[in-house]
């Protein structure tokens, strides 16, 4: 699976994101091309070799009437506009980027308005955006929206955030680190202050991470094609930068599953069944039995149990309760299995199921057995002309 994976060990910041996706590009010039012709006035991006800790990078500088993001933050220029949300989707639909990249930057900036109502205790209608104002938050959120886009990954993976400490100036006086709004964005992410004295992650980078990160931790076993390096402004002891890993992990269809099974040479049919069905209602991936020689030449059944590490006490537990075995066999094995799906299917009989498997070269699709039998019961027709009019159909 393609995947991208975010190294925030020095936090994350829009800029510092922009420029570690955009060194993952193997073509930059149509990235480069977009970013320079934003209808943003008067905003210039500039496209920077830098160094950190002898590390060499991109710096991504964002300049609104020749003012930085760091000048504009900390002296409030006197042309960087406030600006509510309404006003920032009439800017976001005049860009030049597809419907999809459009949406991702409303979506990253509602989070950012759901952020600061929070911690204002207002609406979002009446948020007015500050340090994630105009034209150079605009650029920061849009390239890393564009950038998502073109490198096309399949899932974004991150390692917690540190977050710095100490405090921060910005629009509303001396705040801690992380700033409120930033720390109501970082909910439900891991995060650590680290030992680097500032504000490390931005709101606009706790945004984007919010958006685009499906699971936070270690880097996950993956075959690594390149690596970027987006460096902030400043200079510390560690080097300042958001690392990205371009590679590709494990199909999500390959999973480590655990088998559960058994000899039983002394119970009855219907015993077996009930169990077999309460091991089922409880979370197995499937049961089944075969018959069996035991010894002194005694006819048996093995009783096999499918799966996950997450369910494998419980189905033991239920093993032990509901057949008269002494002891349960356990193997770990890998399964691969056809991503599913389904749609349902309106024919003249009424709604059939129909279940969509594909994967490896492959693709199938089977109607419901139970919807097919109750239209057969009903039409007097054999299930096989029922299947055949409705694929058919």
């Amino acid at each position: 699976m393609k995947t991208i994976y975010l190294e925030c060990n020095m936090g994350a910041a829009g800029d510092m994101l922009m420029a570690a996706l955009y060194e993952l590009l193997d073509d930059k010039e149509p990235f480069r091309k977009i970013m320079q012709s934003l209808p943003l006035e008067p905003i210039e991006i500039d496209f920077q070799e830098a160094q950190k800790c002898g590390v060499c990078g991109t710096h991504i500088e964002v300049t609104v009437g020749g003012s930085s993001e760091d000048e504009l933050t900390h002296h409030e220029h006197h042309h960087h506009h406030h600006s509510d949300l309404h006003s920032i989707t009439h800017i976001v639909e005049t860009l030049p980027v597809s419907e999809k990249v459009k949406q991702d930057i409303t979506s990253v900036y509602r989070l950012l308005a759901d952020a600061e109502a929070a911690v204002h205790g207002t609406t979002v209608d009446q948020i007015h955006f500050h340090e994630v104002g105009e034209a150079d938050a605009i650029a920061d959120i849009t390239g890393v929206c564009l950038l998502m886009e073109m490198l096309g990954a399949e899932k974004i993976i991150a390692s917690p955030v540190a977050t710095g400490f100490g405090e921060v100036r910005c629009a509303h006086g001396i705040l801690p680190v992380p700033a409120p709004a930033t720390a109501q964005l970082l909910q439900g992410i891991p995060v650590y202050s680290g030992s680097v004295q500032g504000e490390l992650c931005t709101p606009t980078g706790a945004a984007l991470l919010q958006y685009f990160v499906s699971d936070f931790g270690a880097m996950p076993p993956m075959t690594i094609q390149k690596t970027g390096y987006g460096c902030g402004k400043k200079d510390f002891e560690k080097a300042n930068c958001v690392r990205a890993f371009l590679g590709e992990t494990q199909d999500k269809t390959s999973e480590e599953v655990i088998e559960l099974c058994c000899n039983l040479d002394d119970m009855t049919p219907e015993a077996i069944a009930f169990a077999a069905e309460t091991l089922l209602q409880n979370g197995a991936l499937d049961v089944w039995t075969m018959p069996i020689g035991m010894k002194k030449n005694r006819p048996g059944v093995l009783l096999s149990c499918l799966c996950t590490k997450e369910t494998r006490r419980t189905l033991l537990r239920l093993i032990f309760r509901h057949t008269t075995t002494l002891g349960v066999r356990e193997s770990t094995e890998r399964r691969y299995t056809l991503s599913r799906s389904e749609e349902i299917k309106q024919t003249p009989y009424g709604n059939v199921h129909i279940k969509h498997a594909e994967g490896y070269g492959v693709t199938r699709k089977k109607a419901e057995f139970e919807d097919l039998a109750a239209i057969a019961r009903k039409t007097g027709k054999s299930l096989q002309e029922v299947k055949k009019e409705i694929f058919h159909a």
